[in-house]
């Protein structure tokens, strides 16, 4: 693709598994791999173990008891309306389950009282810096600043590797592997959400160029809830918050399924205020340990959340705490694509989430758990296969070399302008989506066919990732004709039992739709999808 640079300067190397993307996927993946046996190279867009959401949150985990486990999947298939995997939850339970103690001398957890050590809750900051440590430690080379710009196929249409830019050092960064990981995070379009600058959905790009498909793309509406003016979305202290609106007047919005909804609404008739005052004691006592970063915006503007009001808003988090991603399709979590896995935000998260957001204790257990699947899976693909020593194929779509010259900024925010409003992505309508997916599909004409600035080859890839990525998102949107979990649509209220059925997507240029029925259905008729 014409986005790398000249090939004078270019860092060849070999592994049997290459991990794209060094966060708490990325990472367990890497560390998997390694205790498999295999050679393990892990590159990174910005600096493994502070980049992406993880690094600054404060992750929960689904870290449940083996005698708790049928009542915890059972509650939670309650709310996936019947797009989850029994199976898939059960796995993800015992690898957390037994993961998180295996780290033990890599990040400090507490006791409680009675002296009994807490692995439910974690520090972003420490966890991610002790997963650098531990890969580091199992013999993994870290590639740092060196984000992956297309995947490699060999003569035989296998997955090979992937190809990259160096940032710092300058220069482009090849590596030939046996088998690849995509672990690169989700997208939300660069919506201000803390960690989440990097998260452009590169990875869904690479991988749908080499005809990967994706899945569960409908439900990638999710919005947090953050101080005005802040990136910190971090929700579960705004359950004990009362609202109100610019005259004081306290304001019914109810703690529950509806919230987002209630709040949404209220912020498109005007701003929206809200006090802290009943966060219990002992939870303000643990938030500086719990969420480190949580009462940094509060500091700095000098406010006491727990006495003074404050504005609030509504960040788009897209993929990261919505649902859609990579398919999967086995317990490797390998895609349809041989030789490619995907694992974290990467990868549809229907199996364990199905239509509702996995919010942060699930989704921190299917990036651990899926991570180790991915790693052990290419490891074991990899002893299987030799690495390619022929010529490789790069698969990233090369814009118009004599088009238009394109301002990236300027597509990012007509993209932008379609995916964050909340009358236009969390409040759906049929006649919305499609106006919106006109917009999207000029913008992908604009990245196929005008040409980008040499000097930057990330930011044009970005912007093709964001733009293929909104296009999936509403396309699939547009396809489930009913309303289902996080995906409301107006004009389609209510559920239809035909739509019982996972929905994939795929294609660049000429975007396609599939329904897959669950088992216990009937296949929806081809006339009901245009």
């Amino acid at each position: 693709m014409n986005a790398l640079s000249s090939r004078s300067s270019l860092l060849d190397l070999e592994a049997d598994v290459l991990i794209i993307g060094g966060g708490l996927a990325g990472t367990w993946a890497a560390v998997a791999a390694a205790r498999a046996g295999s050679r393990v190279i892990l590159v990174d867009k910005g600096y493994c173990g502070t980049s992406g959401v993880t690094a600054t949150a404060g992750p929960g985990h689904w870290w449940v008891p083996p005698e708790g486990r049928e009542a915890a999947i059972d509650k939670r298939l309650g709310t996936a309306f019947g797009l989850a995997d029994r199976s898939v939850m059960a796995n993800a339970l015992d690898t957390t389950w037994r993961s998180l103690p295996s780290i033990n001398d890599y990040y400090p957890f507490p006791r409680n009282e009675q002296g009994v050590l807490q692995y439910r809750g974690l520090r972003g900051p420490e966890y991610l810096r002790g997963m650098r440590r531990l890969v580091q430690d199992s013999g993994v080379t870290i590639l740092d600043h060196c984000p992956a710009l297309e995947l490699l196929r060999d003569d035989h249409g296998v997955v090979a590797g992937a190809r990259g830019w160096r940032r710092q050092a300058g220069g482009d960064w090849q590596v030939r592997a046996g088998a690849t990981v995509i672990a690169s995070g989700g997208c939300a379009f660069l919506s201000h959400l803390l960690g989440s600058h990097s998260n452009t959905g590169d990875g869904y790009l690479m991988a749908a160029e080499a005809g990967a498909e994706l899945s569960g793309m409908e439900f990638s509406n999710y919005y947090g809830i953050a101080a005005a003016g802040s990136s910190m979305s971090r929700s579960m202290v705004y359950t004990f918050g009362d609202y109100f609106d610019a005259a004081d007047r306290q304001l019914p919005i109810s703690q529950g399924p509806g919230f987002t909804e209630e709040l949404a609404r209220a912020l498109l008739q005007g701003p929206v205020y809200c006090r802290l005052n009943r966060v219990p004691q002992q939870i303000r006592a643990q938030l500086p340990s719990v969420q480190p970063n949580l009462m940094l915006p509060f500091d700095r503007q000098g406010i006491d959340p727990y006495t003074q009001r404050f504005a609030v808003t509504l960040h788009a988090e897209g993929t990261i705490r919505g649902v859609g991603g990579l398919r999967v399709i086995d317990e490797d979590c390998q895609t349809s694509v041989p030789g490619l896995f995907a694992a974290g935000d990467a990868a549809s998260r229907e199996g364990i989430a199905g239509a509702t957001s996995g919010g942060g204790a699930q989704n921190s257990a299917w990036a651990l758990s899926s991570g180790q699947w991915a790693g052990t899976g290419a490891a074991r693909l990899a002893r299987q296969r030799k690495t390619t020593q022929g010529p490789l194929q790069g698969l990233g779509l090369e814009a118009g070399k004599q088009g238009p010259q394109l301002d990236s900024t300027a597509l990012i925010r007509q993209i932008q302008a379609e995916v964050h409003p909340l009358d236009k992505n969390l409040f759906r309508s049929g006649a919305q989506l499609e106006r919106s997916l006109q917009v999207l599909d000029s913008v992908w004409d604009a990245v196929r066919h005008g040409a980008f600035s040499a000097d930057n080859p990330l930011r044009a890839r970005e912007t093709q990732a964001m733009a293929a990525t909104a296009r999936w998102c509403y396309q699939a949107a547009e396809q489930r004709r009913e309303s289902r979990g996080m995906h409301q649509r107006s004009d389609l209220p209510g559920h239809d039992p035909r739509f019982d059925a996972h929905l994939r997507i795929g294609g660049l240029d000429h975007v396609w739709t599939r329904l897959d029925a669950l088992p216990h259905t009937q296949p929806l008729p081809e006339s009901a999808l245009p």
